[in-house]
């Protein structure tokens, strides 16, 4: 199950909930109790960097994978 960041705006704390996604955009109590508070924009991070590529991959970047982006469609 997905969870979602929110903060709230009385006391300023930030607090996580796991929900389904169809319940994302609804509305989240903090653990205060304060009702009024807002969904974070969630971020991913992705480690890595190109200079750590392994040796096999193709000069100039390449593809990653799938059909399209491992270039067998043409």
């Amino acid at each position: 199950m997905p969870r979602y960041e929110y903060r709230c705006r009385p006391c300023d704390e930030t607090f996580e909930l796991s929900r389904p996604m169809a319940e994302s955009s609804d509305p989240a109590s903090c653990p205060a109790g304060h009702e009024d508070t807002v969904k974070l924009l969630s971020t991913v991070a992705v480690g890595g960097s190109a200079s750590s590529a392994p040796a096999s991959a193709p000069a100039g970047g390449g593809g990653g994978g799938g059909c399209c982006g491992g270039g067998c469609c043409g």
